[in-house]
């Protein structure tokens, strides 16, 4: 090996190191570092530059703060100290260059033997290198971040190419292809690749998926005489997924996506280039072509890939926008608007990809107006979105500070996307909601707290929803309308029905009809001539409003059903009036959420409530709700009058939360968590409540405390709109007290069911308020059958003793969320833990659950897709896998136990319990399940009809699964159950 000197002097990474992750205890890895420097020498690496590296203090820094921050980094570089010290001598540059060239070498030899497990042996040996050499490059300041997705672009094409061509050499060798001895490989094969989204326009980031569409040109192709082209190219087409994506023991290449391919849900993963062009001529779509501006021919045969991207262009750039295309941009501008200036932007939980302020409104920024002037201006055709931003500034379509302030961000949230995934090689863009975990992210940021970081953050998503919200707004204008619209009189105005038209709703005279009807006093609400007065002030607003939503005749519907149910209009009109960018927000909500809309119906105070800026800062935490419970619960009269209040903050909250999830605060993942934590806080309060209540008239047990045990969806913090409370109530007290000690005495048993049965009346009685929520107490020991209350000790001797395995299933969920005080919660805990550390037989758990499975089954399960929690595949299927792994592996593996399904898989994956395959199906589900779950459950009231379903609905259900529109999102989902579905036999045997 060449010096130390030499290496430096080559521009190796280890001298060119500028910055650095932070570490919270950086003495914590100082032996880890030292050892694998050690392990790196002992196996053959050059000690002097072992040394030499280690001396500067810059690669210690970067070291420890990578280490402290990615255990998926920090897990490469144990497996391989000698790849470490290679990666950190070599120029990164001429590094990544041998890398490829090696990788090419590796598959040729591969294929003269065919030798399938060496060619993945191969890719998955150079993207493990890749991706280490990357993270360093990125985190140590070497390479840019557009370096870094450039790199990952490169590294992309270089495995696809290696596999295309490994396939295409082992089907001549079979004789099911003809290739000239001059054009080996599959350069002229007429198969084509297509890379789309961040990948054809290469700015892949550190563990993305690739989203490929694959195509063959008859003309072009060599397929020998009796063999179906198109057999055959489905067939070469899963072979090449198998190589990339299919997990093995040296791990995997790319998660690969072909979603993105027409009509995904009822064609072949490989289309001729003739039913591609018929299909994009006939049936493309506006969201197709926005999705073609990043396409590029990737692998196969590249010169017939960029032939039919030519072809395609008609399609994608349209010299002149049609009627249609112009409805298109401003369905989009609808979409742009819902929010607009509306609240600010919280950092924890927040989704920096499809969250407010996020990439996607920076790409979307650039797409929209590709579409419009790129038929025109060829030089906006470009695939990259900074190039893209600097032509629009060029032309003088955006000002230079705009593009500057969107290239800054968009650089700045990629950066950290990067770091997001750097942490456990998972394609999420979610930061963490605890906060201990966010401060995690900060330091391996390179921030030096959480406040600087959250400062950086807020003030980069305030600045994209800025420039996002205005765009449109100095761009000429497509189509105008007048606001003087006429809804008066017995025939519908011909201006006021075109106004309509050209406003977004496709039925003007039943929009005319509804108002009407309002300015007639249809409703108690606009019966007094003061509300009709305020009514036609608010009138143009409100029709402008329903305009801007994804569905204006359903949004201007659901307001017409909302009205109705409104005793008075006077101060709701003036609220709007008042208020435009509430105004907005009731229109989104009417276009998008039916289930809100009728709570708003009841409790108009809610409106009130929204205009806090504070509403979308962040999600309240526990000190802040009790706070606020305290504030309304004190202010009763009476203990009726709490119930009451407790019932007004308990609603208000929950409708926060929804309004938070539509409007893009917080991830739909975050609201299982919020929703939870409103339930805890009330429990716990109204616990508080209900003993001091009960202490007037019994006093109180001796050394008495009572522990409210929460099940199911509220102890796995996985809770919705909708969802019930599953409590056990446990109790212990002096075993020498008789009774209380009150004026009128009771046993200990009948005192602690009474103040059970007190709470559960308090938690599920309807008042004039309504409802708060209800009680399951089935989960208690002997169900329905046994007392409401349990003493401690008969608790841990049913669980020891008697419970049967669905039951320690359940208290798998099981944790405490109130109690009086003392010690209870810890020795609640503590016995908890003890049940389900015990050694079980895998077969007869195993055994049970599938029996439990298949009576779900029968009783409740469905075919339906969107039976998210009955379907195979679904909810019922997840929640079942992650139960039976906690059982059979606790006695080992404690740290695995959580109540919440997808943390507890993510310990699983840790612990090594279920493999990296098994984990990209299971930690994707149960978070697609659960957003979808979430969204449903705070827009609709039972079963969703999703022929019958609102546009907007759909949207957002396709925003939550980070789908291009709702039929792919369904597509995705089915192959989603099917995967989880297929993979219960596999894990639950």
């Amino acid at each position: 090996m060449a010096s130390a000197d030499r290496i430096e002097d080559s521009g190796a990474l280890f001298a060119r190191i500028g910055d650095w992750p932070k570490a919270a205890a950086p003495e914590r890895w100082e032996s880890d570092i030292a050892e694998l420097g050690a392990a790196a020498q002992a196996q053959g690496f050059d000690a002097v530059a072992v040394r030499e590296i280690l001396d500067r203090p810059e690669i210690k820094s970067l070291l420890t703060g990578t280490f402290a921050g990615s255990p998926y980094l920090t897990g490469l570089a144990r497996r391989n100290p000698v790849r470490l010290f290679r990666i950190l001598a070599a120029n990164p540059e001429e590094h990544f260059g041998a890398l490829k060239v090696a990788l090419g070498k590796a598959a040729a030899e591969a294929a003269k033997s065919g030798d399938q497990a060496a060619v993945m042996r191969a890719l998955r040996e150079f993207k493990s290198e890749v991706a280490l050499l990357t993270a360093l490059a990125d985190l140590g300041g070497v390479w840019p971040v557009m370096t870094v997705t450039r790199v990952l672009t490169e590294t992309a094409d270089a495995a696809l190419r290696a596999g295309v061509d490994y396939l295409f050499t082992k089907a001549a060798a079979k004789g099911e292809w003809i290739a000239p001895p001059d054009e080996p490989g599959a350069l002229a094969s007429g198969y084509i690749v297509l890379g789309m989204g961040k990948y054809g326009a290469g700015e892949l980031n550190y563990s993305s998926d690739i989203d490929l569409i694959v195509f063959f040109d008859r003309d072009r192709m060599r397929v020998k005489d009796g063999i179906e082209p198109q057999t055959f190219f489905v067939r070469l087409t899963r072979e090449l997924i198998k190589l990339i994506q299919e997990h093995t023991a040296d791990g995997y290449v790319f998660r690969t996506d072909l979603r993105l391919r027409p009509d995904a849900g009822a064609t072949q993963i490989a289309m001729s280039t003739d039913a591609a062009m018929a299909y994009y001529e006939s049936f493309g779509q506006n969201w197709e072509r926005a999705a073609f501006i990043k396409a590029r021919a990737v692998a196969g045969d590249l010169i017939a890939g960029d032939a039919l991207l030519r072809e395609l262009q008609p399609f994608i750039w349209r010299k002149y926008l049609d009627f249609a295309a112009i409805a298109d941009v401003h369905a989009m501008k609808r979409q742009i608007n819902a929010f607009k200036g509306f609240g600010k932007i919280g950092v924890a939980g927040h989704n920096i990809k499809l969250g407010r302020g996020g990439i996607r409104e920076i790409e979307f920024f650039t797409q929209t107006q590709q579409l419009i002037a790129g038929g025109r201006q060829r030089d906006l055709r470009s695939r990259q979105t900074l190039q893209t931003l600097e032509t629009l500034a060029e032309r003088g379509w955006i000002k230079d500070d705009v593009r500057t302030d969107l290239e800054s961000a968009y650089c700045f949230l990629r950066r950290i996307e990067h770091r997001l995934q750097m942490v456990a090689d998972e394609q999420t863009q979610l930061l963490p909601d605890d906060p201990e975990r966010l401060e995690r992210v900060a330091l391996f940021s390179g921030y030096r707290d959480l406040p600087e970081f959250s400062a950086a953050m807020t003030a980069v998503l305030e600045k994209v929803q800025t420039h996002y919200a205005a765009l449109f707004e100095d761009m000429p204008t497509l189509t105008g309308h007048g606001s003087n619209m006429v809804f008066a009189g017995g025939e519908d105005d011909p201006e006021t029905v075109a106004a309509l038209k050209e406003m977004g709703f496709s039925q003007p005279s039943t929009v005319i009809a509804t108002v009407r009807g309002w300015h007639h006093g249809r409703y108690a609400a606009v019966r007094s001539p003061r509300s009709r007065e305020r009514l036609t002030e608010v009138q143009p607003l409100l029709i402008e409003a329903f305009s801007s939503t994804i569905d204006p005749d359903a949004a201007i519907a659901t307001f017409d059903r909302f009205l109705s149910k409104v005793p008075t209009g006077v101060q709701l009109f003036s609220l709007l009036r008042a208020h435009p960018a509430l105004l907005q927000l009731v229109a989104h909500i009417m276009g998008s959420a039916p289930r809100l809309a009728n709570v708003l119906s009841r409790r108009r105070r809610l409106l009130d409530a929204v205009l806090d800026p504070r509403t979308y800062a962040s999600r309240p935490s526990a000190d802040e709700l009790d706070e606020v419970i305290a504030t309304e619960l004190d202010a009763a009269a009476d203990f009726q009058g709490m119930l009451d209040s407790a019932r007004i903050v308990g609603s208000e909250q929950k409708f926060l939360i929804g309004v938070r999830v539509l409007s893009g605060t917080i991830d739909a993942s975050m609201a299982g968590g919020a929703y939870a934590l409103i339930a805890e806080r009330l429990i716990a309060a109204l616990l508080k409540a209900v003993e001091e209540e009960l202490a007037k008239t019994h006093g109180r047990v001796p050394g008495s405390e009572v522990a409210v045990i929460a099940m199911g969806k509220l102890g796995g913090r996985e809770m919705t709109a909708a969802s019930d409370l599953d409590l056990i109530v446990v109790y212990d007290y002096d075993p020498e007290a008789q009774e209380s000690d009150g004026a009128k005495s009771l046993p200990p048993t009948q005192y602690f069911a009474r103040l059970t049965q007190r709470l559960i009346s308090a938690l599920s009685a309807h008042t004039s308020e309504g409802n708060l929520y209800d009680v399951d107490m089935r989960l208690r020991p002997s169900g329905q059958q046994g007392p409401v209350a349990t003493k401690l000790s008969s608790f841990l001797a049913y669980q020891t003793k008697e419970a049967w395995t669905w039951e320690h299933m359940a208290l798998v969920r099981a944790r405490v969320v109130a109690t009086t005080g003392g010690t209870i919660s810890a020795r609640v805990g503590r016995a908890i833990c003890d049940v389900l550390m015990r050694e079980r037989d895998r077969g007869k758990i195993a055994a049970d659950v599938r029996e439990m499975r298949e009576r779900v089954f029968a009783e409740k399960g469905s075919p339906d897709i969107w039976n998210l929690k009955h379907v195979r595949g679904g909810l019922v299927d997840l929640e079942f896998m992650a139960q039976f792994l906690e059982l059979i592996h606790a006695h080992k593996h404690s740290a695995i136990l959580d109540q919440t399904t997808y943390t507890a898989f993510e310990r699983m994956r840790e612990a090594g319990l279920i493999d990296a395959r098994q984990a990209d199906i299971l930690l994707p589900a149960t978070r697609l399940i659960h957003n979808l779950t979430q969204v449903l459950r705070i827009c609709t009231d039972g079963r969703f009809d999703r022929d019958a379903a609102p546009l907007g609905l759909k949207e957002l259900l396709a925003r939550a699964g980070d789908a291009p529109t709702f039929a792919i999102l369904e597509e995705h989902l089915k192959s989603t159950l099917n995967a989880v579905s297929e993979l219960f036999d596999e894990i639950v045997s």
